[in-house]
């Protein structure tokens, strides 16, 4: 009889899943789908072949694919392979406390998928819960002064680590990372900035002053472990914790996923001193084969000769974690990891790790999530490319 198997069938969803079939013939070739609904009942789907072994089992911890959305042995390739039905949408979890994505796992028989060659019945299928918190994690709204956001806490009395969550150019609210690493055991503040509540609709400005007030009332909350928080942050939040990182002694730890080092777009106030963007030429902007804009090259002009607009990142008392995928089509995250990185170096600091990553994109997430190489943001046009490529991009993500 042939059995479809996944351990855990229920897990978060950065925790390893083990996929075996047994009771096939020998050397049989199978076809293994995975499918999952978002909450938007957007659809994502991926495939695999695998050949039997002599003892008519498939262990994707030891077997290779042979083709479909990866090649090779990859045990969450049919996870972090995953890809739209419609074009341009991202996985993102929105309700992370009430529900979980659920992945469900087919074993077929290959078919040649032709209108007229309807797919045979699964031989064996099974459904796996993917959850972004676990049990015992709180969540808590932030509305408190000028915040909003939610607050994730670990299960017992603490005091946890505390940490500052900050997304980019997209707005809104993103609680995903956050409730990870609650589970993880973090205290994490997923804080929003623009384009949430009663927020500014548009980014006009970054005020830092906003972001300290985020830092005052984190390390003020009973269940946080003081006098030092950390910043976990992507691409405009990334410029937003590297200058939180050098304006705010309490800042000991700074995780910067494909930022600048300088200020993009909209000027940084900070007790009322405005300090302006970075010019940027919009003329080295390009299109991608598929029509998505790539922005990497618009900040080519910001090098050592206009090193003015270069962030004073040596005052920083911290340690930096730069994390970059050398394939970003958003950001030349790169070269400015590159540029930061030899600034501390010229002034006699050793505080920062470099984690550099060829074949990964900008949009660098959790493990085992799959791969959005394009998608819209607000008020941008066209579509953005991110760039990466599946595998060294999955790859990436985990050893990250």
């Amino acid at each position: 009889m042939v059995q479809l198997t996944a351990t855990p069938l229920s897990a978060l969803v950065d925790e390893p899943v083990h996929i075996r079939v047994t009771g096939l013939s020998p050397f049989q070739v199978v076809c293994l789908q995975a499918s999952l609904k978002d909450e938007r009942e957007s659809l994502f789907y991926s495939e695999a072949y695998f050949k039997a072994s002599e003892a008519g089992e498939v262990d994707l911890e030891r077997d290779a694919s042979l083709g479909g959305d990866y090649v090779g042995v990859h045990p969450m390739g049919l996870f972090w392979s995953l890809k739209p039905e419609k074009l341009l949408t991202r996985l993102i979890k929105r309700d992370v406390m009430n529900s979980s994505f659920q992945i469900e796992l087919k074993l077929c028989e290959p078919y040649f998928p032709v209108k007229y060659e309807p797919a045979s019945a699964p031989m064996a299928s099974l459904t796996t819960e993917r959850w972004y918190v676990a049990p015992g994690v709180t969540r808590i709204q932030v509305r408190e002064g000028n915040l909003r956001g939610a607050l994730f806490l670990p299960p017992g009395e603490g005091r946890f680590p505390g940490v500052i969550d900050l997304f980019g150019d997209a707005g809104g609210l993103n609680e995903f990372r956050s409730s990870l690493l609650a589970s993880h055991g973090f205290a994490s503040l997923a804080l929003a900035y623009w384009g949430y509540d009663d927020l500014p609709a548009q980014l006009e400005k970054v005020d830092l002053d906003y972001f300290e007030e985020a830092v005052n009332f984190l390390l003020s909350h009973p269940k946080v472990f003081g006098p030092g928080l950390g910043i976990v942050s992507t691409c405009k939040g990334a410029e937003i914790g590297l200058s939180m990182a050098i304006h705010l002694k309490q800042i000991i730890a700074t995780v910067l996923i494909n930022g600048t080092n300088f200020i993009a777009d909209v000027p940084q106030i900070y007790h009322g001193q405005i300090s302006q963007p970075a010019p940027r030429f919009i003329g080295y902007k390009s299109v991608s084969a598929l029509g998505f804009a790539e922005y990497y090259r618009i900040f080519e002009n910001i090098d050592d000769e206009n090193c003015q607009y270069f962030l004073p990142v040596e005052k920083a008392q911290g340690h930096f974690l730069f994390i970059v995928g050398e394939d970003d089509k958003s950001l030349n995250s790169k070269v400015h990891a590159a540029q930061a990185t030899e600034q501390l170096r010229r002034n006699g600091k050793n505080n920062w790790t470099l984690l550099s990553y060829p074949g990964a994109g900008h949009l660098i997430e959790p493990p085992y999530s799959p791969l959005c190489r394009a998608s819209r943001i607000p008020f941008v046009l066209p579509a953005i490319h991110w760039g990466g490529e599946v595998i060294p991009h999955a790859a990436a993500q985990e050893h990250a």
